[in-house]
């Protein structure tokens, strides 16, 4: 059976006893990862893409894992790569990863909600992060806040589909005791346009999952 504990409980252990065996499932070099899992390699090139859109961006990566995206996004020409997780191992993967962006990088293990950041980010990457979200809102009211004038979130969400939802179900929560949450596109398109997000773009480039990118606009407030 799935575990009782919390959600945020269920996740931080999964990540943390599971950090170098989860971050081997982003190997994208191995010939399985490209044939079996291409929505790693969909929703990395859209992060690629939007950092080459912006001259030397800020970017804040939001459960950054082990760096991998961060890696990409700096050798994109990030002037700047905020990562934060609250999975020690995984910052701890992400602090060898990225040593040779030192001067560019910084790294917080801590809780996203709860930590104190600094100034606003041109791109906010969130990748495989709302998988394991009960309570997305505060995470995207969050975003907005940080997110700079003109700049843009980018997003990954599964989404149900009549053969990866079961699996994925048992594989997470029946035998990883992890939750996983799915969404809807208009499930998105409220969640972005309720905060203040315009435009918000959406793409479905597979059956089991959403890419999103969302801007915010440079007269846009904080909605009360």
């Amino acid at each position: 059976m799935p575990s009782s504990a919390p959600a945020s409980q269920r996740v931080r252990k999964r990540f943390t006893t599971g950090a170098q065996r989860f971050d081997d499932l982003y190997e994208d070099e191995r010939l399985d990862v490209r044939l079996l899992r291409p929505g790693l390699l969909r929703r990395r090139q859209l992060a690629v893409d939007t950092v080459t859109s912006y001259r030397e961006p800020r970017v804040l990566d939001v459960g950054c894992g082990s760096g991998r995206i961060g890696e990409l996004a700096l050798e994109a020409g990030a002037s700047h790569y905020l990562g934060i997780d609250f999975a020690a191992p995984m910052i701890e993967l992400a602090r060898e990863r990225l040593a040779g962006f030192s001067d560019r990088t910084e790294l917080i293990l801590d809780d996203f909600l709860q930590t104190q950041i600094e100034g606003t980010f041109d791109i906010v990457l969130a990748l495989g992060l709302f998988d394991y979200l009960p309570e997305p809102a505060p995470f995207v009211a969050r975003m907005f806040e940080l997110c700079a004038a003109s700049g843009c979130v980018v997003a990954s969400f599964p989404a149900w589909s009549a053969i990866k939802g079961p699996v994925r179900k048992l594989r997470y929560e029946w035998i990883g005791h992890c939750p996983i949450f799915n969404y809807t596109r208009p499930q998105l398109e409220r969640l972005f346009g309720e905060r203040g997000f315009a435009p918000v773009e959406i793409q479905a480039p597979g059956r089991s999952g959403f890419l999103l990118r969302a801007w915010r606009s440079s007269g846009a407030d904080t909605p009360a």
